[in-house]
């Protein structure tokens, strides 16, 4: 399906090469990650919609950033595949490079496969996610979400990114695939172990693992209402290796993303006075603060990756064999050359416009069931929370919030705040 955006958009001349610089700009610096709209505005001037970047290590690949050129590559499937196994710099990757886990290697799952092999696998994962029964995600969504406000309400403060936002997400999905509320706390800590790439990443990823393999297992002798059980249900024949990747990669893909969606979308709320009405107990402007950060702050800034099979044109540049083109997706939510209305300084411009590349596009982009799912963690879980903390406030200026530093990831480290003390959901007293 064309796109719309796309129809009347010019081709981007900055694309031509006589006006593009090919100095490698190095990503991954702290002015990447805490401000990349100015990275952004600074390298799209410089270079084009297709940008030459440096990674750690030294390792060369490309970023997309034009709309249209991300448009063209994550519809280009063929030319451009999500095959790891393609780039031309393995030779050069450390055994323990700090982008490893962002890039991937080659293996078995849903994430990283390509062409027949990656359909044989959505084909099993996503009817398994599409059956869960949305009413009772909801629910546990809720259940959760009042379990998390119950452990911080009579104090009258709380960090909603360590508290709520992180382990909301990972509590459901732990849930929706088939553990019990005990291991999925475990599962919490592991996940964020991991996003926190430090010492005890490489430790945290196999206890990840560790749990799926046993969750498989068990749901193998005693099938469930669960994602794990339809899994194994499904006709075709995978390993028992492969199921786990395939719950790791929906597990981890929906976890962070979606608590930075949450903790972004209140942060948007805290700090306009357009979405202030939601802390006052509406709930008309939750889902336009969902949308707009979606196009202005997408959790996801830079996804790795794609791989030219073989040499091509694009954006003007010469893209060879085995190079890596990473997603700008939160740059290319911002091109002027589809956004009229940057600078205006209006929030909520976006209400009803879906056309944001927040979940990539393409035969890759996050299966529309997953997105659903984390649509109503995200909202689900906003409302019960200024539901029982109506006068929720930041406790800190919002200048000195501070974003992590990362060029992939668009999120908040921590996000205070304070409330009046309130009671547990049970209506105790405090």
């Amino acid at each position: 399906m064309t796109n719309p955006l796309l129809s009347s958009v010019p081709a981007s001349p900055g694309g031509c090469p006589a006006h593009a610089s090919t100095a490698p700009v190095p990503l991954g610096g702290p002015g990447s990650g805490i401000e990349p709209q100015a990275l952004y505005r600074r390298v799209r001037h410089s270079h084009g919609p297709v940008v030459p970047v440096e990674l750690s290590g030294g390792l060369p690949a490309w970023l997309v950033i034009g709309y249209r050129e991300v448009h063209q590559v994550t519809s280009d499937g063929e030319l451009f595949p999500r095959d790891v196994g393609l780039w031309n710099q393995w030779e050069h990757v450390p055994e323990d490079w700090p982008l490893l886990p962002m890039v991937g290697r080659p293996m078995p799952s849903i994430y990283f496969t390509a062409g027949a092999e990656h359909r044989r696998h959505s084909a099993m994962v996503v009817p398994a996610l599409e059956a869960a029964d949305p009413f009772e995600i909801r629910g546990h969504c809720e259940q959760l979400a009042d379990r998390l406000v119950d452990a911080v309400c009579a104090r009258g403060a709380a960090d909603l990114v360590a508290e709520f936002a992180e382990p909301l997400p990972v509590l459901v999905l732990s849930r929706l695939v088939g553990f019990p509320d005990a291991e999925g706390a475990d599962i919490a800590r592991v996940l964020k172990e991991l996003a926190d790439g430090g010492p005890g990443a490489q430790e945290a990823y196999g206890r990840f693992g560790d749990h799926m393999r046993r969750l498989v297992a068990a749901k193998r002798a005693v099938p469930g209402d669960d994602v794990t059980s339809r899994m194994l249900a499904d006709p075709e024949p995978f390993t028992d290796e492969e199921y786990a990747l395939d719950l790791m990669a929906v597990t981890a893909a929906g976890h962070l993303t979606t608590a930075d969606w949450i903790s972004n979308s209140l942060r948007l709320m805290f700090t306009e006075d357009q979405f202030a009405q939601s802390l006052a107990g509406g709930r008309r402007s939750i889902g336009d603060a969902m949308n707009e950060v979606l196009w202005e702050e997408s959790p996801t800034q830079i996804l790795a990756g794609r791989w030219a099979v073989r040499d091509t044109q694009l954006g003007g540049r010469a893209i060879r064999e085995g190079d890596m083109l990473l997603l700008g997706l939160g740059a290319a939510n911002t091109d002027p050359l589809i956004r009229q209305d940057l600078g205006s300084g209006v929030a909520g411009r976006h209400a009803g416009n879906g056309s944001h590349l927040a979940f990539s596009h393409g035969e890759y982009r996050c299966p529309f069931p997953a997105q659903e799912i984390a649509e109503t963690i995200a909202r689900t879980g906003i409302e019960v929370l200024l539901d029982r903390l109506p006068d929720l406030e930041l406790a800190v200026p919002a200048r000195d919030l501070v974003r992590r530093p990362s060029a992939f990831l668009r999120g908040t480290n921590a996000l205070p705040v304070r409330f009046s003390p309130a009671a547990h959901s049970t209506g105790a007293p405090l």
